[in-house]
């Protein structure tokens, strides 16, 4: 007798192959049938239903959730069973009590996290990477891996002085010490940025950034000597090729022995300089090195509002007023002479941050109040009209009313069938796979977390682009490949149970909207998905019904036990 069967599935393994009617046997967290399965102690009937291997998502900023969300919401509702962590160089790990203001403060700042959900829901007892991953080794519904941060290892270093020059000899051989530290213990690697959008609490660039190149080809190298890891790096430019940058990618990555994942391609949005970017693929590939772009599909859901103030506080003269707090902000934004200061000053921003401020062509996407919910989903030049006022006052006038909660976003757009093509394409090419949700990060900015499920339910079904078998494959055995992963990615005999039943003809993604669930009661965008019933990790189901269980199976993943090196091929 079995421990689990799942019966009546559309089996769609991971590899590419076609999609057969089967069943499923597990036991002990493992796959050990797939065919006819007889008793089993608990039964999944899915009545054909698509039964594929759980997502896996290799790009997230879940360090910080961990300590307060177990199930890793939403990102496990929508079928990923396995997230990576600590990108960018922004980790919790490794750290000292005297550092810990610094980073937590970062954080918040650089990854869209409330300061005030930090604070009170990361305790920061630990100091190490190894006990950073021995404390949430056990209590998570998703399997986790951690890189370990370039950031965090500047600063615990280098302390003020990371953010101010280069690193002495002694310095960065204590970076390498603490690095081999957290990778011996097992960290899935080495992650770091030279992102221009990436700054502290006060501004200055992140630690990561007064890094020189050697200093991250010294850095990277030492993955060479610890199976099972990988690299991830946030360069400067994502959307052309400039040779040095490809030099630094390629040697990072050759040094190390490991391929590298950087992020973030939208090929939708601009494929000619995402084309650009991908040569830096073929550029590591003959200098012995394996380099891979992060492609996000979505469209930009950035959600704008004038209390969390990202983005808008680097307009011209804006930071004075964003900068203010809640009470005297909603002050100064209902004072007409500070409204016509700000918008005298829009004129002089980056082209960039114009468009960004063209407030007549912005959508009402969520407000928090009885007169002015009819405000919801209107375009804002639209209500100017209606009222007599101009676009930004009446903007403005829905803020105030809202206690600066209104959320505003773009015009909403999705990838036409062409678009989809050139994204499947590039996937195909091996220079990109699909990725780079920032699950965790940017929680009342923008929201990727569903990501598969978009992909679903539109790459696949509305514009049928890609067959339901490659484009599962793409979300699956491709990104676990990339990593290493062992034994997870495909449904085939012996493989870790980690699995996810959709309804290929109805799986899409929900309404996203806010809700106030975070410590300090700070709030995040959330949805649920459409067409998802069941979600099973090493076996044992933590969604079933559209619904989260009790259950926490994850695996906390060690590199080198949970993975292998990583082919550069």
């Amino acid at each position: 007798m079995h421990d689990m069967a799942i019966r009546g599935g559309l089996v769609i393994d991971g590899t590419g192959a076609p999609a057969r009617r089967a069943d499923i046997g597990i036991d002990a967290g493992r796959i050990t049938v797939i065919g006819e399965v007889d008793a089993a102690r608990r039964t999944i009937e899915v009545d054909g239903q698509a039964v594929a291997p759980g997502f896996v998502d290799v790009h997230t900023h879940i360090d910080a959730q961990v300590c307060w969300d177990t199930t890793l919401s939403p990102s496990s509702l929508h079928g990923v069973t396995t997230m990576m962590a600590g990108n960018c160089g922004f980790t919790l790990q490794p750290i000292n009590p005297r550092e810990v203001d610094y980073l937590v403060r970062m954080l918040a700042i650089v990854e869209g996290m409330p300061l005030a959900a930090l604070q009170a829901g990361v305790p920061c007892d630990w100091t190490s990477t190894g006990e950073y991953l021995d404390r949430i080794d056990g209590t998570l519904a998703v399997n986790a891996g951690f890189m370990v941060g370039h950031s965090a290892l500047r600063r615990v270093v280098m302390q003020e002085d990371a953010t101010k020059r280069e690193a002495t000899p002694a310095e960065l051989a204590t970076m390498v010490q603490l690095l081999r530290a957290g990778l011996a213990s097992g960290g899935l690697g080495f992650s770091s940025s030279w992102g221009v959008a990436h700054t502290d609490a006060s501004g200055d660039p992140v630690p990561s950034r007064f890094a020189p190149a050697d200093e991250l080809v010294t850095l990277a190298a030492q993955c060479r000597d610890f199976p099972g890891t990988s690299l991830e790096f946030l360069p400067k430019l994502v959307d052309r090729f400039v040779l040095e940058q490809a030099d630094l990618l390629a040697d990072m990555s050759a040094a190390a022995k490991r391929p590298l994942n950087w992020n973030v391609l939208r090929i939708a949005d601009d494929l000619d300089g995402a084309h650009e970017a991908m040569r830096q693929g073929d550029h590591a590939r003959a200098k012995g090195g394996k380099v891979v772009g992060l492609n996000m599909p979505i469209p930009s859901r950035a959600r704008f509002s004038f209390l969390s103030g990202f983005v808008l506080g680097a307009l011209p003269d804006w930071g004075e007023v964003i900068g203010l707090p809640v009470d005297q902000r909603l002050a100064a934004l209902r004072d007409p002479a500070v409204r016509r200061r700000l918008e005298s000053t829009i004129p002089r921003a980056a082209q960039s941050m114009q468009e960004i401020a063209q407030f007549a062509k912005r959508v009402i996407t969520e407000t928090f109040t009885p007169q002015t919910k009819k405000y919801e989903g209107r375009v804002v030049a639209d209500i100017a009209r209606d009222e007599g006022k101009s676009p930004f006052d009446a903007l403005l006038d829905i803020v105030c009313a809202d206690s600066l909660r209104t959320m505003f976003t773009r015009l909403p757009s999705a990838p036409s069938a062409d678009e989809w093509k050139s994204i499947v394409d590039a996937c195909r090419t091996g220079r990109t796979i699909i990725g780079a949700s920032d699950a965790g990060a940017h929680l009342d900015f923008t929201a990727y977390f569903d990501y598969p499920v978009y992909v679903l339910e539109n790459a696949v079904r509305r514009h049928g682009v890609v067959g339901l078998e490659e484009a599962v494959q793409m979300l699956t055995s491709i990104p676990a490949d990339l990593y290493g992963l062992r034994d997870r990615g495909r449904l085939v005999d012996g493989a870790w149970a980690d699995v996810v039943v959709f309804d290929p003809d109805t799986v899409a993604s929900g309404t996203i909207s806010t809700r106030f669930d975070l410590p300090a009661g700070a709030g995040r965008l959330y949805a649920e998905p459409v067409g998802v019933p069941h979600v099973l990790v090493n076996g044992a189901p933590i969604v079933t019904d559209s619904a989260y269980t009790d259950e926490r199976p994850g695996t906390l993943l060690r590199a080198g036990r949970d993975t292998v090196t990583p082919s550069l091929a």
